[in-house]
């Protein structure tokens, strides 16, 4: 069940080619996020061929050592929104929010402390 949020803070993405992966892929584990923002749970991951990578919730890896594999299709698009914009929240993971900006078809992630339940 989705629930409507209010943007409190704009958020632009730092990745612009997000890291598109499906259920049963193997990827390259890297690190864990220890960057000082705080965002537990994440991983940093490549795929075999190395064309993509990028960051990767810890709960959809089944590790084997150096190596995992994905347990459902993922997708790290994060969403360009401002201030005042209205999303749709469809999942909350590790603090972030997959999210559809004003009944638009493009969905992405949106840090939860950018945002505020109810318009």
């Amino acid at each position: 069940m989705s629930q409507i949020y209010q943007v409190i803070a704009p958020h632009r993405t730092n990745y612009p080619k997000p890291i598109q992966l499906t259920q049963g892929q193997t990827v390259l584990l890297g690190r864990m996020d220890d960057d000082p923002e705080g965002w537990k749970n994440w991983r940093y991951c490549w795929t075999i061929d190395r064309t993509m990578e990028g960051w990767v919730p810890e709960q959809i890896i089944q590790k084997n050592g150096a190596e995992g594999i994905i347990t459902e299709d993922y997708c790290a698009n994060e969403l360009h929104v401002n201030e005042g914009d209205i999303v749709e929240l469809f999942r909350e993971l590790n603090d972030w929010g997959w999210c559809r900006r004003n009944e638009e078809e493009e969905m992405g992630w949106i840090p939860m402390r950018n945002l505020r339940l109810g318009t």
